[in-house]
C-alpha cells in the first residue's frame, strides 16, 4: 500500500473461513478483516465454497463496519440442483446481508457466453447493484462470456495483462481493450502503455516457470470436470507427489462423482480441494472412500454449510457414527477463540525464541491460518536461507570460458530424488549443504518379517500427528495418525484389531508412499 497508495487493493476472502481451511469464531473473523483493513486493503470479494450466505455474513458486515468496500460473491457451476433461480435467490440474501457490489465469480471456465448474458440482465433488471464478472480462461470461453456479460449491463470484469494471461487464468487486458475501443464501452486505456505493463511481467514469469502447469492451451475435460484453474495445477503437483502423475485423467473422471456425493457443491476453494483430495484418494487406494479426509467427512456432516442438495445418505452415515448432522449456521457451534489463539501463539513464540512482530495480532492471525506453515515463517522471517532460493530467470547465457573459479550463490540440487541447498562461497568452495526445506525426515524404518501386520503411508505428505501410542491395544476402524497430505488431513485407521508396535514416525516427519509407519502385532 505504501507503494501503491493510489490503487484499490483487492482480496478474496472465504467467508467464515477467512484464508484457512476451517470455520473460525465471529472474533477472529472481525479482527482479520479490522486489521486487513488497517494494513491497506479496500475491497473484499467475499465468498462461500458452498453459497451459503450464513458463512458469508460475518464477514461482509465486518468489512462494511471498517469502512471498506464488500462485494458478495456467486460462485458459479452448473449441475442438476442450480438453475438462474438459484442465482437470483443468492443475489437478493446477499444483498439483505449488505453489499456494496456483487460478483460473479466463474472459477472454472465454465460460464457460456449466452449464459452469461442471461445471468447478467436478469441481475441487473431486478436489482440496482454494481455487477462484477470473474472468469478463467481454462476453456477458451472467458472472452466470448465477458464480451456477452458486456453487452448485457455488466460493471466491471476482470483481466490479466497478456503476459500473464490464459490458461490457468484470465483472459487479456490488451485483447479486450482493443475489442472495446471506439465502442459505447470503451475503457480509454493506452495499449501502448499496456504494452509496456505486459513486456515487463513477461520477464518477471520467466523466473517461475518451475511452477509453469501443464496446460498450453485450452482443456476441454473442465467442462465436464469443472475443475477451476487453480486445482489442475494442485492436482498435477499433488500427483507428482505421489509418484502417479500418469493418474490425471482417472482423478479427473472421479470428481464429479465425488462433487454429485457431496450434494453437487461448487469447486472453489476449499471444496475444490476437498474433492479433488477425496478423488485422488479414491483412485489411488483402489477403492472409492476406503479412506475418507476429515475435510470430506465435515462436508458430509454439514459442518461446511448447506449443500445445494442431500449428500450421499448412506457416506453420511458413516461419517456420523449415529450423530446428527450439523443445521445451523456452523460458525454458531464456535465459542469465540481469538484470547486462546493469541496465548497459545505468544507460547510457542517464547518457546522457540520467536520475536513477534510490533502489531503481534498480525503474527497472531498468521499462525491461527496457517498453523505449521506459519509459525515456520515467523521462526525464520529473518532467514531467507530456510525458504527455497530465489527463482532464476530463465534465459541463455553466453558461454565464456572460466577464468576463475566459481561464484558465491545458492543453489538447489537434485540427489536421487532428494532436493538439497547448496551454498557456494566466494572461490566456489562448498560451505553450506543442507535439505532443502521442508526438510525431508529419515525414511520410516521397514517392519521386519513377522513383526506383525504393517500400516503403510497410502499417500506421500507429513505426519500431522501421532494418535497411537506404543503398546495400545486397538480395534479395527481405529484411528492411528493423521497424515497431512495434499493440503488435507487424512486418518490413517486400522485395518485390523490388534497391538501398536514399532512406531517409526513423529510429528512433522516427512514420509512417501508405502512408507512403515508402524505395525499391527
Amino acid at each position: 500500500k505504501k507503494a501503491m497508495p493510489k490503487t484499490p487493493l483487492q482480496m478474496l476472502l472465504r467467508g467464515q473461513n477467512l484464508l484457512g481451511y476451517r470455520h473460525y469464531a465471529d472474533d477472529v473473523v472481525e479482527r482479520f478483516v479490522e486489521r486487513a483493513v488497517k494494513n491497506g486493503m479496500d475491497v473484499f470479494r467475499v465468498f462461500d465454497a458452498m453459497n451459503d450466505p450464513r458463512n458469508m455474513k460475518a464477514a461482509l458486515q465486518a468489512v462494511r463496519s471498517h469502512g471498506a468496500h464488500a462485494q458478495g460473491t456467486l460462485s458459479y457451476t452448473t449441475s442438476p440442483a442450480h438453475t438462474l433461480q438459484t442465482w437470483l435467490d443468492l443475489t437478493e440474501q446477499l444483498l439483505e446481508t449488505g453489499v456494496d457490489s456483487i460478483a460473479i465469480k466463474d472459477m472454472s471456465g465454465i460460464l457460456t457466453p449466452m449464459a452469461a448474458f442471461e445471468l447478467v440482465s436478469e441481475i441487473k433488471k431486478r436489482y440496482d447493484v454494481r455487477l462484477h464478472l470473474h472468469c478463467h480462461a481454462t476453456t477458451g470461453m472467458a472472452e466470448m462470456a465477458l464480451l456477452k456479460a458486456i453487452e448485457a449491463g455488466v460493471d466491471g470484469v476482470d483481466t490479466a495483462i497478456s503476459s500473464m494471461s490464459a490458461t490457468y487464468g484470465h483472459p487479456a487486458t490488451e485483447a479486450l481493450v482493443a475489442t472495446l475501443a471506439g465502442t459505447e464501452h470503451d475503457t480509454g486505456l493506452d495499449i501502448l502503455k499496456l504494452e509496456n505493463i505486459a513486456a515487463y511481467f513477461r520477464e518477471v514469469r520467466k523466473k517461475y516457470h518451475a511452477f509453469e502447469g501443464q496446460l498450453k492451451g485450452y482443456d476441454s475435460r473442465i467442462l465436464v470436470a469443472q475443475v477451476p484453474g487453480g486445482m489442475l495445477t494442485n492436482l498435477e503437483s499433488q500427483l507428482k507427489q505421489q509418484n502417479a502423475a500418469d493418474k490425471l485423467d482417472q482423478v479427473l473422471a472421479e470428481i464429479p462423482r465425488v462433487r454429485e456425493d457431496l450434494g453437487f457443491i461448487p469447486l472453489v476453494t476449499p471444496t475444490s480441494q476437498i474433492v479433488g483430495t477425496q478423488a485422488v484418494l479414491n483412485v489411488l487406494t483402489g477403492e472409492r472412500y476406503k479412506t475418507i479426509a476429515k475435510e470430506t467427512a465435515g462436508i458430509l456432516k454439514g459442518e461446511y454449510g448447506h449443500t445445494p442438495v442431500p449428500v450421499n445418505a448412506a457416506l453420511q452415515a458413516r461419517v456420523l457414527e449415529g450423530g446428527a448432522p450439523v443445521t445451523c449456521r456452523p460458525a454458531d457451534l464456535l465459542k469465540p477463540e481469538l484470547a486462546e489463539l493469541e496465548a497459545d501463539v505468544r507460547r510457542q513464540a517464547q518457546e522457540k525464541g520467536i520475536q513477534l512482530a510490533g502489531n503481534a495480532i498480525d503474527d497472531v492471525l498468521t499462525v491461527a491460518l496457517f498453523p505449521q506453515i506459519g509459525l515456520k515463517f515467523l521462526e525464520n522471517r529473518h532467514n531467507p536461507a530456510a525458504f527455497e532460493p530465489l527463482p532464476q530467470a530463465e534465459a541463455a547465457q553466453p558461454v565464456t570460458k572460466a577464468e576463475k573459479p566459481a561464484a558465491s550463490g545458492i543453489y538447489t540440487v537434485e540427489v536421487e530424488g532428494k532436493a538439497f541447498v547448496v551454498k557456494v562461497s566466494d572461490g566456489g568452495d562448498i560451505s553450506q549443504l543442507t535439505a532443502a526445506a521442508p526438510a525431508a525426515s529419515s525414511a520410516p524404518a521397514t517392519a521386519p518379517a513377522g513383526a506383525g501386520t504393517p500400516v503403510t503411508a497410502p499417500l506421500a505428505g507429513n505426519i500431522w500427528k501421532v494418535i497411537a501410542t506404543e503398546g495400545q491395544t486397538v480395534a479395527e476402524g481405529d484411528v492411528l495418525l493423521i497424515l497431512e497430505a495434499m493440503k488435507m488431513e487424512t486418518e490413517i485407521r486400522a485395518a485390523q484389531a490388534g497391538t501398536v508396535r514399532g512406531i517409526a514416525v513423529k510429528s512433522g516427519d516427512a514420509v512417501s508412499v508405502g512408507d512403515t509407519l508402524m505395525t499391527l502385532a
